[in-house]
């Protein structure tokens, strides 16, 4: 959608989650465009970097709100340099945390996508989810797939209809970009059953229970010896460090039937969301107490 054939390069962030930037690399390699990588500092986008690798050969800067490590980058920096340089920005979002965070529409990103699988479905061993994607008015066109809109029938009564389908993937194959697809339909209707119920202020309730479990869970292990790898904001994931063998720990917390976090090099990605409970927290704490 960023890409054309004068701004052919994407930059993306080091600090997207790692089976979507496998995910990028494919699909740019697949297209023939080149990827760089913005570094990294402190856990968070390199901004000055970031204003020093934009040129007029770059279509999009992706980035994710929060980040790999469960950070929050500074979004209207990034949005700012980028489209100074006139660059258009992706942002990727957990759709929970829109309800305390600036919209990617809020903040002026081009283009937002993200994982809805919070929205109401269970982790089910891996699927089946569902992505979203959004953007601007005037990209609309440029937009994979298919567009439904609302309207009224001969009764005046609410519809939904298609209201813009690319032929691309009829006539045109080779150029199609969504002729390769699955139905997710049902997903669909989860996700908007889930939306239709909780409303605006469920959803921020379920942000608000997850940021405060989440730093409720940081402070009291930062007590037993998991300190925190990065200063600042977070909303429902944090990275610290662990005192001993993070695969044994996290076996440990398995064994009392508590999936404890994501091992990593630096220590250990834990997360709560609007599900955990406060026992279930006190819980997690004591048996890591026990094992220092």
């Amino acid at each position: 959608m960023c890409r054309d054939r004068h701004h052919n390069r994407t930059i993306a962030a080091a600090t997207l989650r790692p089976d979507n930037m496998e995910t990028l690399e494919t699909y740019l390699w697949g297209a023939g465009a080149p990827l760089d990588v913005i570094p990294e500092k402190d856990g968070r986008i390199d901004v000055r970097a970031l204003a020093g690798m934009l040129d007029k050969t770059v279509g999009a800067v992706i980035f994710e709100q929060p980040n790999r490590w469960g950070l929050l980058e500074d979004a209207e920096a990034i949005i700012e340099i980028a489209h100074q340089a006139g660059v258009k920005v992706v942002m990727s979002v957990n759709p929970i945390s829109m309800g305390l965070l600036k919209t990617p529409g809020e903040l002026g990103a081009d283009i937002a996508v993200g994982e809805g699988q919070p929205l109401g479905m269970p982790m089910g061993f891996g699927g089946p989810y569902l992505g979203f994607m959004a953007a601007k008015q005037q990209m609309f066109r440029k937009l994979p797939g298919r567009i439904v809109g609302e309207t009224t029938d001969a009764q005046g009564r609410r519809c939904y209809v298609l209201t813009l389908q690319a032929r691309e993937q009829h006539i045109r194959r080779e150029k199609a970009s969504s002729n390769i697809c699955s139905n997710e339909a049902l997903c669909a209707m989860t996700a908007a059953a889930y939306l239709a119920a909780v409303g605006p202020e469920g959803i921020r309730q379920a942000a608000t229970l997850c940021l405060n479990k989440a730093h409720y869970l940081a402070a009291e292990l930062a007590k037993i010896g998991y300190t925190p790898v990065y200063e600042g904001p977070f909303f429902h994931e944090f990275l610290t460090t662990c005192p001993k063998d993070a695969d044994e720990v996290l076996a440990k917390l398995a064994g009392h039937g508590i999936l404890g976090g994501l091992p990593t090099e630096r220590g250990i990605l834990w997360c709560c969301t609007e599900k955990v409970t406060k026992a279930q927290i006190d819980e997690t704490v004591r048996i890591l107490r026990e094992e220092a």
